[in-house]
């Protein structure tokens, strides 16, 4: 069963994952020489690591063609459903998300694909939906990239139809939509039950789409106020709807003994090591293709898109690192993903220093407690 069934009566108050392991660089656009190197081996000595800490997810970013610079930041990226599936092979408790994009993965390919991974995994897969919005990812497959967000989300609308009819009807079934013509499809096997759906969604039309179809909807933190305000409203849209979607968030760790050695640490990799080549590229094509970020923070966001990806700062000792989430969680976040210039060498950090306050806190339930009531 997935740790992020959020009508569970041990599912944790605040969830955490980590995001982009599977990715070069993870989400630190730099170039010092211990960056994250996103091989096989590395992704599952941090599966396990998470596992036997109790933390509930990792999410892939799907990814094509890297952006270039002097790292080529994510030119080297493992295919998230094959990962996916070996690594919840390999592992006990941890759920572990696909990340797709619609426009490259057919429907009835990734229902069974899916399907197959639930049994692999009891239960532990989810599903996060790409519309799409990396114009030259779209060339690299020969594609072409709607210029409008309605065509996007409407195409990914019928494209997620299809995966859950595949998912929930027991019969051959005749499709005939505006994006596909199917004849006797039928999904078998089926999940046990539905994973977790993910999206990321900025945009009006993404935002409706997240609240129709979405567990969870992945959204940046920028500014707390701002989010603050964000969730109610994405929470009242979703309740209107007759949906009960949860907003998660992604942030960047940077957690030493003292504030200073992680300030300076954030300085040297973030600021004087990074690859701003790669940051500008990636900058100009989040803002040219999607509306992920809030324009007007367009400065803040370039620094924090080298140290973080754009992710929310947790830097310095770990109780401040603990202060970070605790925000988070007040803002009315569900969960938020972690990252780390080196996720093997410094989660365990994070895990025997922030976790504890943490869980004094009860924003997190120690493992042991979670297994006893489950």
């Amino acid at each position: 069963m997935s740790m992020l069934d959020k009508t569970a009566p041990h599912a944790q108050p605040f969830f955490l994952g980590t995001f982009a392991s599977n990715c070069s660089g993870g989400m630190t656009v730099t170039k010092v020489p211990e960056r994250w190197a996103s091989s096989w081996d590395n992704n599952l000595r941090l599966a396990h690591l998470l596992d036997e800490a109790g933390i509930d997810f990792m999410l892939p970013i799907a990814r094509w063609i890297g952006y270039g610079g002097e790292t080529n930041f994510h030119g080297n990226v493992l295919e998230t459903i094959t990962w996916a599936a070996g690594l919840l092979a390999l592992t006990r408790n941890i759920t572990v998300f696909a990340t797709t994009h619609t426009a490259a993965n057919h429907p009835v390919v990734v229902a069974k694909q899916l399907a197959t991974i639930d049994q692999i995994s009891r239960g532990r897969i989810g599903l996060n939906i790409v519309a799409g919005w990396n114009k030259p990812e779209y060339e690299a497959l020969g594609l072409t990239l709607p210029d409008d967000h309605v065509t996007r989300y409407g195409y990914a609308q019928e494209w997620f139809d299809i995966v859950q009819a595949l998912w929930e009807r027991t019969e051959a079934f005749v499709w005939d939509g505006t994006w596909f013509k199917l004849k006797n499809v039928l999904g078998d096997p089926r999940p046990s039950s539905r994973p977790p759906i993910l999206n990321a969604a900025g945009s009006e039309e993404g935002r409706k789409f997240a609240v129709r179809n979405a567990d969870f909807l992945f959204t940046p933190a920028i500014d707390l106020a701002r989010s603050k305000d964000e969730i109610i409203a994405l929470k009242e849209q979703a309740r209107a709807a007759g949906s009960d979607v949860d907003v998660l968030t992604f942030a960047h760790v940077v957690c030493r003994p003292t504030e200073k050695e992680a300030t300076d640490y954030l300085e040297h990799f973030g600021r004087a090591n990074a690859d701003w080549a790669a940051v500008d590229n990636l900058v100009r094509l989040q803002f040219a293709h999607a509306q992920s970020f809030p324009h007007d923070l367009l400065a803040l966001i370039r620094d924090r898109m080298a140290a973080g990806h754009g992710g929310f700062p947790l830097t310095g000792t770990p109780e401040q690192v603990a202060d970070g989430i605790t925000a988070l969680h007040a803002a009315g976040f569900r969960g938020s993903t972690l990252s780390f210039v080196d996720y093997v060498e410094e989660f365990p950090y994070f895990r025997d220093t922030v976790l504890p306050i943490l869980e004094e806190r009860g924003i997190r339930i120690a493992p042991a407690a979670m297994r006893s009531a489950a």
